[in-house]
């Protein structure tokens, strides 16, 4: 099967889950500093889920770019990972209540930690199609990031139960990790 169907079907339930974000927002009932102080938590949460849903769409991006066809298994693990990544307005909306609450910042980073999982099941799906000796095998290497990822979500899960907001900046700490996309990707050419 050609892999266009998938690349725009994602985008479109990726653009979907900002504009769902960005609606969440609310103008501040005043003008003032103060007015825009009451609704930080609400920018900052957005801001934070903006950059990871932006980091996937441009990690399955550049992900897909070797890639020359998809069978039903790439399919299934890509609406897997669209499942976990169209929950993130959702527990954007839940943490902006209160950044400090264990339980929403918790969720939050199950969902951020099931997204990296289900982004790692996409890989293995597509290497088994493309083979370990592939070009998408050469630009995923071993997967390190992620694995560290995937740790440092479970780690701050943990942490959350204890302080939402250090559960959250260890999630803005995996932001920035991820944020420049790997350079072994980049410099291949697919042509």
């Amino acid at each position: 099967m050609n892999k266009n169907r998938l690349e725009a079907f994602s985008d479109g339930v990726l653009a979907i889950a900002i504009t769902i974000m960005v609606l969440n927002l609310k103008v501040p009932l005043g003008t003032g500093w103060t007015e825009i102080s009451a609704i930080t938590p609400l920018l900052s949460s957005y801001l934070l889920s903006f950059i990871y849903v932006g980091i996937y769409w441009v990690n399955h991006h550049h992900l897909m770019q070797p890639v020359r066809s998809v069978n039903g298994l790439i399919l299934w693990a890509n609406l897997h990972l669209l499942f976990w990544l169209s929950l993130i307005p959702f527990v954007t909306a839940w943490v902006s209540v209160d950044p400090s609450a264990s339980p929403p910042v918790a969720i939050y980073g199950l969902v951020l930690l099931m997204s990296s999982f289900a982004f790692l099941l996409l890989g293995k799906a597509l290497l088994a199609k493309e083979g370990e000796n592939s070009r998408l095998a050469i630009a995923l290497g071993n997967g390190r990031k992620n694995q560290i990822s995937i740790f440092l979500y479970a780690a701050a899960i943990l942490l959350s139960l204890w302080s939402g907001i250090g559960g959250l900046l260890v999630y803005a700490a995996v932001a920035i990790l991820w944020f420049v996309p790997d350079r072994r990707i980049e410099s291949l050419r697919w042509d």
